[in-house]
């Protein structure tokens, strides 16, 4: 009997945990970290139910440095930039000059640990999908926010772990006459791999219309590189900047095509008016900002079936 106990202890060690919620990064994965328990739970009671210890799959961290799905992998962080006073640029490792192969606008989850509370988010990187031997990943750091903590000590050298690449925009070239993209602080980042699939494909005549919103014109993100796109003839940019008064302050070249204020409906009519097609729209940033801009795009007439909400 004695014997039988210790190996009902083994058992038990064995035996997954059922993840907390803050494990999920509610993004809606597929499969979500709560698929991936109920998966291993089901394995572990099979192998119990046969007493076979090899049923089980070694699971945790794959070590081949390739994205996957259901396991979390580790990169190495090659640089650490700050852009904003809350906002800093990650670029990460990757082997040789391969590449993270993301479809568009995919997103890949961050493992961190925190006073012993692991907590997993969800972002979106800025690269281009097929960019060789790195990949780079926007962060807006916040006070409270339990993944900013952990963030906020990474150094060039740091090794983190992500898993992925889920969900994605199914963008296909010259599919739609005009793509009119709504973002928010970060939320720019799913729109910039688009964008330059975009640029880099001479025959996709996509228009597009970015309207980035941001609260002041030093909080807007990687002006040069929005600068360059907005050199091209199919693409134009606006900015909307909710704690700017005037436009006086502002360099001349961003004063045709920055708002001061709220994006509000008076200026999404303006701005799908504008619009050289009916547009597509592509939403991004917080649940809030999303809702807003839903009931803006109805009352000027954009179903939601014209709309994709990051």
């Amino acid at each position: 009997l004695q014997a039988m106990s210790g190996d009902e202890d083994d058992w038990l060690a064995l035996k997954p945990q059922e993840p907390s919620p803050s494990q999920c990064c509610g993004s809606g994965c597929k499969p979500c970290i709560y698929d991936i328990y109920e998966k291993e739970l089901a394995q572990w009671e099979t192998a119990k139910a046969k007493q076979d210890k090899s049923l089980l799959v070694e699971k945790e961290q794959s070590s081949n440095s390739e994205l996957n799905p259901d396991t979390f992998t580790a990169f190495s962080i090659s640089s650490v930039e700050q852009l904003t006073e809350d906002t800093y640029q990650y670029k990460f490792e990757l082997p040789g000059n391969s590449s993270l192969q993301l479809s568009l606008g995919q997103h890949i989850v961050l493992r961190g640990v925190v006073n012993g509370l692991e907590v997993q988010r969800a972002y979106t990187p800025i690269s281009p999908g097929n960019a060789g031997g790195y990949f780079e990943v926007l962060v807006k750091c916040y006070e409270a926010g339990l993944m900013s903590q952990y963030i906020k000590t990474w150094k060039k050298g740091d090794v983190v772990f992500w898993r992925g690449p889920f969900g994605g925009f199914p963008y296909r070239p010259n599919k739609h006459g005009e793509l009119l993209m709504l973002a928010s602080g970060t939320g720019l980042a799913p729109m910039l791999p688009i964008l330059q699939s975009i640029t880099d494909d001479e025959d996709d005549e996509t228009f597009v219309t970015l309207v980035g919103c941001f609260p002041t014109f030093d909080r807007i993100y990687l002006k040069p590189l929005l600068q360059d796109l907005a050199r091209y003839w199919n693409i134009r940019i606006f900015y909307v900047l909710s704690q700017e008064t005037s436009l006086e302050n502002l360099p001349w070249s961003y004063q045709e095509n920055t708002y001061t204020g709220r994006l509000n409906e008076d200026l999404m009519k303006m701005i799908i008016n504008s619009c050289r097609r009916k547009p597509f729209v592509l939403i991004c940033g917080s649940s809030a900002f999303s809702e807003d801009m839903s009931r803006y795009l109805k009352a000027a007439g954009i179903e939601d079936s014209s709309c994709f909400v990051f």
